[in-house]
């Protein structure tokens, strides 16, 4: 058990000698081994996160600057390119590719003294709700083994949950930080898409993908996400906005009153309270509601008149663009090549029908197909303008809220392959989150309850683009305060 609440916390004790870091180190790395049967990860860095402990632990303790993120033991998912490292995005044709460089995200990471542990399973390419998709088999949930972790960042997520890293990086195409977060009780934070660069990213579907952080509380996620922010001239889709002191505006949450300064509006959209919400989530969401209004919180009802449209949206256009970012993995410059092709045309063929997995092969080609001759305007073309109408309604509920509550899952975790056989169910998982990434807005998973199965129960909150301030602090709030 850690003797720690949250990095601050740890990193004073290693200061004051309360904590070895390397002993901490040592301490995941026996959880990892303990939870194996879980299968969170892909790939564990014994020697270097027990060499990098020790390192660090002498900047520390020494009279040397040390990073913002000193000590803090992290998990990577394996679609971010760590140097000299696998990067296999739990796929069969990307076996023993090895990556030349760092992601962005990790040599942020990396200069602020984090010390990386693994790399962690993930549904294959990150296409999936429930990592069992994944070409290493698929991840359990730490709270029920017989249940899924959520996807795509599902072991990330477990990693977490299972005290083996202190905080995780995972990414979210549609729901793929919050979904996991709320099915294994942990924090998730999707930033507004361009606040973290992609570089370094393994690209789903580029104009959706976001990187962010698993933690155990909303100061670490606040902290991670202030590192991994910013311009990068190797992004040209990321952001050039000044990051804020994430951490430092959570102090405007006055916890010893109980206050909050300057309270935010907040919306509920009747839309995402309809017909297939698990009964246990609604009571638990409406109970934190009222705890909201009882604190002199204004709460009000608000529409999202096109979210019926989302998932149809969100599955046209991703798979549209997986389609194309897909093509590179011909079987010719890198990762798995059929060893039984005779000619140039087969070895494409039988390389990727070997190499990709059912899921990613059925996006495919459905991306393939709505980007077809004759069918590019009936899907497609009409997707994109659909986009525009979800992104429509979040600024016209922006102007009457500052935050926007729901709940981040329809059900909590559900059985291990009991979605497996229908694809379009499975999709349905992620009908309360594809519409922030579709919007480019920032959302975090909450999680505020047990179910009477004692499954975990999240709550998620979405803020206007590039408000992750409102975000985070009211997220704070509600972790001081209400749970």
């Amino acid at each position: 058990m850690l003797n720690y609440k949250n990095h601050q916390e740890k990193l004073e004790k290693i200061k004051s000698g309360e904590i070895s870091l390397s002993e901490n180190v040592k301490h995941f790395l026996k959880n990892i081994e303990a939870n194996k049967k879980l299968n969170a990860f892909n790939f564990v860095f014994s020697e270097d996160a027990l060499k990098d402990a020790e390192l660090i632990e002498t900047k520390i303790k020494s009279s040397s600057s040390c990073g913002k993120l000193a000590g803090m033991v992290i998990a990577i998912k394996d679609v971010l390119a760590l140097k000299d490292k696998p990067l296999t995005c739990s796929s069969k044709i990307l076996k023993d590719f090895v990556s030349l460089y760092n992601a962005t995200a990790i040599n942020k990471l990396k200069e602020q003294d984090a010390i990386i542990i693994g790399k962690t399973s993930c549904d294959e390419f990150a296409m999936g709700s429930s990592n069992e998709n994944s070409a290493f088999g698929p991840v359990l949930n730490p709270v029920d083994p017989s249940r899924v972790p959520g996807g795509s960042s599902g072991g990330s997520a477990v990693a977490v949950a299972s005290e083996c890293c202190d905080a995780a990086l995972g990414t979210d195409t549609g729901g793929s930080i919050r979904q996991p977060a709320a099915f294994c009780g942990v924090f998730g934070l999707k930033p507004t898409y361009g606040r973290v660069s992609r570089f370094g990213l393994t690209a789903f579907a580029s104009s959706f993908d976001s990187i962010g952080p698993f933690t155990n509380n909303v100061e670490d996620a606040s902290l991670i996400l202030e590192v991994i922010s910013g311009k990068d001239c190797l992004d040209s889709t990321s952001a050039d906005i000044p990051v804020p002191d994430f951490q430092k505006l959570l102090d405007d949450v006055n916890l010893a009153s109980g206050d909050y300064n300057g309270k935010p509006r907040i919306g509920i959209p009747k839309e995402y309270f309809g017909q297939g919400l698990n009964p246990e989530i609604r009571e638990s969401i409406e109970n934190l509601i009222g705890k909201l209004k009882t604190s002199g919180f204004e709460v009000k009802e608000i529409s999202l008149p096109h979210t019926e449209y989302s998932i149809a949206t969100y599955y046209i256009l991703t798979t549209a663009e997986a389609s194309s970012n897909l093509a590179r993995y011909d079987g010719a410059r890198y990762g798995y090549r059929s060893s039984e092709s005779h000619n140039l045309k087969q070895m494409y063929t039988l390389s990727r029908s070997e190499g990709f997995g059912k899921e990613v092969k059925r996006r495919i080609m459905l991306g393939t197909y709505v980007l077809s001759a004759g069918y590019y305007d009936a899907y497609y073309k009409k997707a994109q303008k659909v986009r525009r109408l979800l992104k429509n309604d979040f600024d016209n509920a922006f102007s009457e809220v500052d935050l926007i509550l729901t709940p981040t899952t329809p059900s909590t975790a559900f059985k291990i392959g009991e979605k497996s056989s229908d694809p379009l169910e499975m999709y349905l998982n992620d009908i309360y989150t594809t519409s922030a990434n579709l919007a480019g807005i920032p959302g975090i998973n909450i999680p505020i309850a047990t179910s009477s199965e004692g499954l975990p129960i999240g709550l998620q909150l979405m803020a206007n683009q590039f408000n992750e301030t409102a975000l985070l602090k009211m997220s704070y709030y509600i972790q001081k305060n209400l749970l």
